[in-house]
């Protein structure tokens, strides 16, 4: 009897149809592709994992971020929704910003010709680790008091700040004043949608930008947003409302009272203390010895990364958080001269500068709007003529989806295109060019770069760039898009994994509560995709730890390629191949003996796997198929004997027992024609 061999072909295609897929692979799970000297991909089980941190984080996980310190001590970040924390030899320290809201009456005072500005907030008790956003305009002593402040404690119900222009440049008040301050008044006239606002001496011009962050009431009319100035006088200016006031009326915004955001700071931890806050930032060393402990902010999302050995950390549409190794504050810092809200940020590589998209001027996010800070200065956002902070808008698209350091040069995707920022060095810095359109990335962590080329997934394709955009071609396009759930696009994580050449994105599909329970994988080798269910919420690829690590929808944290097992349990990988005619003719063959060919564990160890094999036959390709299966193989089986009749086959393939390794090989079979059909 003649002889055949079962040779597969690499990859998992699923746009095709079961018998034009003929001896491929249609479905897949938890597998990977080995290519060989010759080009063929060798289908094998994937690497399995373990715990990288023994206990969950709490809440669901939505970024990693590895660096190592200048005491080589590795680092690894977690951006949680409920929490910021960092792990350090298997110990893990909560770092969340905390912050509180205080609406009071507007208690400042000022010297003539001191930049000192002192507020009084009873029983605030501030530190000199906090800061205050001003999220109301304070008009006093001649300045204008708005945006984000260091502060400097006096006691349980008094702190100061220092006040600046906008550049960051000591400003002077040019009266003084104790105990007072006015906040913009609004006017508006019925049937009118001009509204007059007063605001003593607010220094605007004509087309400026004024924002009103606390939404407040008058004539009908809801004031809250970025509004453009048309100015009256030095204390008055016109806004147009998106109405027209129901009523003439006059109102003060937030009611009258100032309000203060307040980032709370924790400084270094000492012996026996339990609260930073304690010993050092209050009591005998800048104010009262009791203090407000703030609440822990929550995110939908962040973005990590790190300048030098300092861990920079920005939750989504808010500022830029800062925290050190070395001083080990026991949370993160506001940076007080950055954006006040931004949807990410990340760390050029020319020069060290931090890049924020999706960022603001006013504290309303422009979703165009690029800033970054001078090099190596984190703590300068406004650019001059003697540093290299700057901004630029991108003119197209309606927003940032993400930004990333790529080769050589910044990547910002818009929903429409792709745009590199280059290094050019003053005046402008940076330069920008739209290099792909009708590109877009679909999600903020749908995009990354392994082996210098960055891979990322659109609306409806794969893309790929080095010496230019190119689509990737998608051979699984179905199962992904026609199953993605695209409200929650923001969820979808790419995963590269650098030792074998790999890019996973992981999905949520409709029914999953947003849950990224599903994944493609892209082998960049072979050019070969596969598919299959697990859920990653987070991702970093390989390390200072090591391996790639992964966080999933359990809130633990997973280091990949550490084991032949999913953390313990047995890992199910397996694949079923498209059908192959057993015979061109129109006649059935007859099958009653396969040959295993197969690698059975890793090199060196031992060669127990335990694999099973089962034979999907029938002769018309929309008819049930028969199983004949499945049959266990092991290292010592010989052969089998299936003894089946059939004009089209289909295999699977797989394993579901603890500890072992297969890789599939050249299988052989034994047959004869058998009769027409």
């Amino acid at each position: 009897m003649p002889h055949a061999a079962l040779r597969i072909v690499p990859g998992v295609d699923q746009n095709k149809t079961p018998a034009l897929n003929e001896a491929a692979i249609s479905t897949s799970q938890l597998i990977r592709f080995i290519p060989d000297k010759n080009g063929i991909g060798l289908p094998q089980k994937l690497g399995g994992w373990t715990k990288f941190f023994p206990n969950t984080i709490g809440s669901t996980i939505r970024c990693l971020w590895a660096w190592a310190d200048l005491n080589i001590n590795n680092w690894l970040a977690v951006g949680a929704e409920e929490s910021l924390n960092v792990i350090n030899d298997g110990v893990l320290s909560d770092i969340t910003p905390r912050t509180f809201t205080d609406n009071v009456s507007v208690l400042v005072s000022t010297v003539d010709g001191s930049d000192v500005v002192v507020i009084e907030d009873v029983g605030s008790a501030i530190s000199s680790f906090d800061s205050v956003y001003i999220q109301t305009q304070i008009s006093v002593g001649g300045l204008v008091l708005y945006g984000t402040y260091a502060c400097t404690a006096i006691d349980a119900d008094n702190f100061s700040i220092l006040s600046t222009d906008a550049l960051g440049a000591s400003l002077a008040a040019t009266a003084t004043v104790v105990d007072a301050g006015t906040l913009p008044v609004f006017d508006t006239i019925q049937d009118s949608a001009l509204v007059e606002v007063t605001m003593i001496g607010h220094g605007y011009s004509t087309g400026d930008s004024f924002p009103v962050l606390v939404s407040t009431s008058v004539g009908g009319l809801t004031i809250y947003g970025s509004y453009s100035v048309f100015v009256i006088d030095d204390d008055t200016f016109q806004i147009v409302a998106s109405n027209q006031a129901a009523s003439t009326a006059s109102a003060t915004v937030n009611g009258g009272d100032a309000r203060y955001y307040f980032y709370v700071g924790y400084g270094p931890s000492l012996v026996g203390s339990g609260y930073g806050r304690g010993g050092y930032g209050m009591g005998g060393y800048g104010g009262s010895t009791t203090f407000v402990v703030g609440t822990p902010i929550t995110a939908d999302d962040w973005t990590l990364g790190n300048w030098g050995e300092i861990l920079v950390a920005n939750p989504l549409d808010g500022p830029i958080y800062a925290w050190s190794p070395s001083t080990r504050f026991d949370n993160a810092s506001v940076i007080t001269s950055g954006p006040a809200a931004n949807y990410g940020m990340f760390v050029s590589m020319p020069q060290r500068q931090i890049v924020a998209w999706g960022s603001t001027f006013t504290g309303f996010i422009d979703p165009l709007l690029l800033r970054w800070c001078d090099i190596g200065n984190y703590d300068s956002w406004i650019a001059t003529v003697t540093n290299q902070a700057g901004s630029y808008r991108i003119p197209r698209g309606s927003k940032i989806v993400s930004g990333l350091q790529g080769p050589q040069q910044g990547l910002i995707w818009t929903d429409v295109a792709l745009w590199v920022m280059q290094y050019i060095n003053q005046p402008y810095v940076y330069g920008f060019n739209e290099v792909g359109t009708g590109c877009g990335l679909i999600g903020r962590k749908a995009a990354s770069v392994m082996g210098g080329i960055t891979y990322w997934m659109s609306q409806s394709q794969f893309f790929q760039y080095a010496d230019g955009v190119k689509p990737i071609p998608c051979p699984i396009w179905d199962v992904i898009f026609q199953d993605i759930d695209m409200d929650f696009a923001d969820n979808i994580r790419i995963a590269t994994n650098s030792r074998f050449g790999e890019v996973t994105w992981y999905y949520p599909i409709t029914g999953s509560a947003g849950v990224p329970s599903k994944y493609v994988k892209y082998n960049v080798l072979l050019g070969v995709w596969d598919f299959g269910t697990l859920a990653r919420t987070a991702w970093i690829d390989q390390s200072v730890f090591g391996a790639p690590i992964g966080a999933s929808e359990n809130q633990y944290i997973y280091q990949h390629e550490t084991s032949p097992d999913a953390d313990g349990s047995a890992m199910i990988s397996n694949f079923t191949t498209g059908y192959f005619a057993t015979n061109d003719a129109d006649v059935k063959v007859f099958v009653d003996q396969v040959w295993p060919d197969m690698k059975w564990g890793y090199y060196g160890g031992a060669q127990n796997a335990n694999v099973q094999i089962t034979f999907n036959v029938t002769d018309f390709p929309g008819d049930t198929p028969t199983a004949y299966g499945p049959y266990t193989l092991t290292q010592g089986t010989k052969f089998i004997t299936p003894r089946f009749r059939a004009r089209l086959l289909s295999i699977e393939v797989g394993s579901s027992d603890p500890g072992s390794f297969w890789r599939l090989g050249n299988v052989r079979y034994r047959l004869q024609t058998d009769g027409k059909f």
